[in-house]
């Protein structure tokens, strides 16, 4: 290893390259036009998190072109400009269309205004043979070039007239013209949205590129109408599947309690490490705390959308990014106890680790791709940041852990007592526990069956939330806490008369005054209703509203788009370990415990009735991920025990040795983890609570699974499928 001097300007080097990414983090990169990047306050922000508005449309034409969609698009963007310079409108799939307006106030009035894109006419009234009115389109808003709301002073009254100048595209000039030949003496009605909005006479043939509109009460209203004909009317009728409104006071309380959560957990997990592996320890801290603001930069510079799920996903992969560190220190440990100096203990322990670390954190990537590519909204944000946190976390590990820890060594921090040293104990027998632990595993998944089965009976085998039935879900943050017989009494007979529905059902979110109405359904209108009668009775405001509302089609789409992640996600991660490991029962085995993972939380969903919804895709893959790295880890401990298998010793010896030698990594591992997704159901909002919970139990069991279960069945496959090389 290096000398002195390097070792210092390491160690110097990392300590500077922390207190940037701490300044940056916190300050921000001036790009000399007056913004920054590169810092918290810079990361672009979901509307869960800014408040807002979300819909999604979809087109009632069966299969809209191509040219359609996109026309439509560039009004719905033109519209929703307006609101916001950081409105997003942008194409789901072949006939959905999303509009995305962060930061905006009064979101319900924002949705009825983008659902009313007018439709321009100049329509001449026709008498047919039966003496019946109707109405000759002489003109429409695809006639016209543009609108301008314009002040005019009358040279009769000296009074200020407004009206709406409009300038003719080629082909609306000629119309016009012959509109206004044929119709001289009479009154040609300029409607939009199907209203008279004009009557002139026409006193002669008019061939001018331009036309006014009169009779303006106002600018407001001639500068409204303008903007509503530059709009024109949709090329595609639309219908809306999904709309989400967040209050803006919402979003900054799931920030800041999310950032506590974060700062928290970090704390927590650093003492942990310093106290537990040294200098190794601190070695790891500086590097966390480095990746740290590494992952703020990058998610700056790379304009991700950042959402609760997102920084769940953070959070997740901060605890994540401590057990590469753990599986080297681990190494390193047991190099020591082996009688190897502390600096060929560090060289060796950072080799041995190098394929458990690399195949675990493929394995979560795979779960993550799957994530980004088959899911859509909030998960497809949670896949993206899990997945920067995992590229991040090796880099961390391998390399800017192994920096600082190596300047340490070389200035001068080469006692053993520094770096601690396992000796291998006597193996704990855990293939002979295997019956007890396989029945425990049945019946912890057959009460999950029989649970699911009885409420399938009774109606539902999960209890689904909005995403996969449909529906509108409106959380409303009440000035003080209420028990659920005070709602009944009070808040429901306000939603009954406010929606004119009655079967709303009412769940209150504890620690918080924050009550959940669900109800079928509502309709613009009926949303708009209800938060204005709970705005009038109980005094909240807007910001403490937040309304989601799915169509059972979105719902049903979920479900299916869930399972196929799922089951996916289990699929290549199978071949991944088949190939790399080069025996099919690894893969098998592997891909069994985390089944048994899967269906334990799913059995806790049922059993508990935990809302299955966008935090149940999430939560499900990220225990993929969780339970298939704790697995490949004792996995690759045995294959390196298989190559250097000691005289007469039994395959299930091997495999008891294999698993003792890991368990101090599973259980650091699970615990430094666990902190994390527990400060996150301590501190964090409820949206977030709903995704650690089953997190929690997933986790726990991923480490039951990977100690108790994955060793004892390969055993198990390894009898029933026999292979070439196959010793005992």
């Amino acid at each position: 290893m290096e000398h002195k001097g390097k070792g210092i300007a390491k160690v110097v080097f990392s300590l500077l390259l922390l207190a940037g990414l701490v300044y940056v983090a916190i300050f921000g990169i001036p790009d000399g036009k007056g913004h920054v990047s590169g810092n918290l306050g810079s990361i672009k922000q979901g509307l869960d998190l800014a408040g807002g508005v979300s819909i999604t449309y979809e087109a009632l034409k069966a299969a809209p072109t191509t040219q359609e969609m996109s026309d439509t698009i560039a009004r719905l963007q033109t519209k929703a400009d307006s609101y916001s310079s950081e409105a997003e409108v942008y194409q789901e799939g072949t006939n959905r269309i999303n509009i995305d307006i962060p930061d905006v106030t009064d979101a319900n009035a924002i949705l009825k205004e983008l659902g009313q894109l007018g439709q321009l006419k100049i329509v001449e009234l026709r008498t047919d043979e039966n003496g019946n009115e109707e109405e000759y389109v002489w003109l429409t808003g695809d006639d016209v070039q543009t609108a301008q709301a314009k002040i005019t002073q009358n040279q009769t009254t000296g009074q200020r007239e407004y009206l709406v100048e409009l300038t003719l595209k080629s082909e609306g000039i000629s119309k016009f013209a012959e509109a206004t030949e044929k119709n001289v003496g009479k009154i040609l009605y300029i409607m939009y949205d199907n209203k008279v909005i004009s009557s002139p006479k026409v006193n002669e043939k008019i061939s001018s590129p331009t036309c006014v509109i009169t009779g303006m009460a106002d600018m407001a209203e001639a500068e409204k109408l303008a903007e509503g004909i530059r709009n024109g009317a949709l090329p595609l009728e639309l219908q809306e599947v999904r709309s989400n409104v967040v209050g803006a006071r919402l979003g900054s309380d799931a920030i800041r309690t999310s950032l506590i959560a974060g700062a928290i957990g970090l704390g927590i997990v650093i003492l942990f490490m310093i106290c537990f592996y040294r200098i190794p320890g601190l070695s790891a801290s500086l590097a966390l705390l480095i990746y740290t603001g590494m992952m703020i930069m990058v998610l700056s510079a790379f304009q991700v959308t950042m959402t609760l799920s997102g920084i769940a996903g953070i959070i997740l992969s901060v605890g994540m990014a401590v057990d590469a560190n753990v599986i080297i220190f681990a190494r390193i440990r047991e190099e020591i106890g082996a009688g190897k100096t502390v600096k060929t203990a560090i060289e060796q322990g950072f080799g041995k680790a190098f394929s458990a670390i690399l195949d675990g954190n493929i394995t979560t990537l795979i779960a993550a791709f799957v994530l980004y590519f088959l899911c859509s909204g909030t998960i497809k944000g949670f896949a993206i940041t899990l997945a920067i946190g995992i590229i991040l976390s090796m880099i961390s590990s391998l390399v800017i852990t192994r920096m600082i820890l190596t300047g340490f060594y070389a200035i001068g921090a080469r006692s053993e007592a520094l770096y601690g040293k396992t000796v291998e104990k006597k193996a704990i027998p855990f293939c002979n526990c295997k019956k007890f632990s396989f029945s425990i595993s049945i019946a912890l998944i057959a009460v999950g069956i029989i649970a699911a089965g009885i409420f399938a009976f009774k109606g539902s085998a999960l209890n689904y939330s909005l995403e996969f039935v449909g529906g509108t879900s409106t959380n409303v943050t009440m000035k003080e806490a209420m028990d659920i017989a005070t709602i009944e009494n009070e808040v429901k007979p306000v939603v009954v008369e406010a929606t004119g529905v009655s079967n709303a059902t009412f769940t209150t979110v504890a620690g918080t005054t924050e009550i959940i109405i669900k109800t079928t359904s509502l309709d613009l209108e009926q949303r708009t209703a209800l938060a204005t009668a709970l705005k009038d009775k109980f005094g909240v405001v807007e910001d403490d509203i937040k309304t989601e509302n799915i169509s059972a089609t979105i719902g049903t789409e979920m479900r299916r788009d869930a399972l196929i992640a799922v089951t996916v996600a289990i699929v290549l991660i199978l071949i991944y370990i088949w190939i790399r490991f080069k025996d099919i029962r690894f893969g098998a085995s592997a891909v069994l415990a985390l089944a048994h993972d899967v269906l334990i939380v799913i059995g806790a969903y049922a059993v508990l009735r935990w809302s299955v919804g966008n935090a149940f895709i999430a939560c499900i893959l990220t225990i993929v991920g969780y339970s298939i790295n704790n697995t490949i880890v004792i996995f690759d401990r045995i294959r390196e025990n298989l190559v250097e298998k000691k005289d007469k010793e039994t395959m299930e010896s091997l495999v008891d040795r294999s698993v003792t030698q890991c368990l101090s990594r599973s259980i650091n591992t699970s615990l430094t983890t666990t902190v994390m997704v527990l400060v996150l159901l301590i501190v964090g909002v409820s949206s977030i609570r709903e995704f650690a919970l089953p997190l929690l139990v997933g986790m726990i069991c991923g480490t039951y699974s990977s100690v108790f279960i994955a060793g004892p069945l390969w055993l198990v496959l390894r009898k029933l499928i026999k292979a070439e090389g196959d010793n005992n």
